[in-house]
């Protein structure tokens, strides 16, 4: 079980086109997050990921260096602290596995499945059982009872 931490969720955002990781950010700000860095490359997300250990890694499936975002993921979720959510427009490119990620939200997204998922995200690392009816936009991956 991750280490329990009352307060904003500490997240990564894993995004190559800059506005869209700008707008994000501004978003987990003003939901009460703190973002932790943004990544364009799978090698800067992964060497951010190890180094700055985010609660929630935020993850496109394409980026700068191509359909790579399923890596980044399988990266990541090995360090049970972190859990990785995908955002992409690219669902059919998710592995049956979701790559050890907890879901998907869909692009292009919403203020209010970012923050279903993030509130969902915050319910389960505090160990109360977060209710799968009320995320609107946000899927969860099959082994994660979605």
């Amino acid at each position: 079980m991750p280490e329990v931490r009352e307060g904003p969720l500490r997240i990564l955002v894993v995004e190559d086109e800059v506005l869209i990781a700008l707008e994000l950010e501004c978003l987990l700000e003003d939901l009460g997050h703190v973002s932790v860095g943004v990544a364009g490359s799978s090698a800067d997300a992964i060497a951010l990921g190890r180094t700055t250990l985010p609660d929630v890694a935020l993850v496109d499936i394409h980026l700068i260096d191509g359909p790579t975002g399923v890596e980044v993921a399988r990266q990541l979720s090995r360090d049970p602290r972190v859990t990785v959510v995908f955002m992409t427009a690219n669902a059919k490119r998710i592995p049956p596995d979701f790559a050890g990620a907890l879901g998907v939200i869909a692009k292009p997204y919403s203020e209010r499945a970012v923050a279903g998922a993030l509130d969902y995200v915050a319910q389960r690392r505090a160990g109360h059982p977060p209710s799968a009816e009320t995320l609107d936009g946000f899927h969860l991956a099959p082994a994660a009872g979605g």
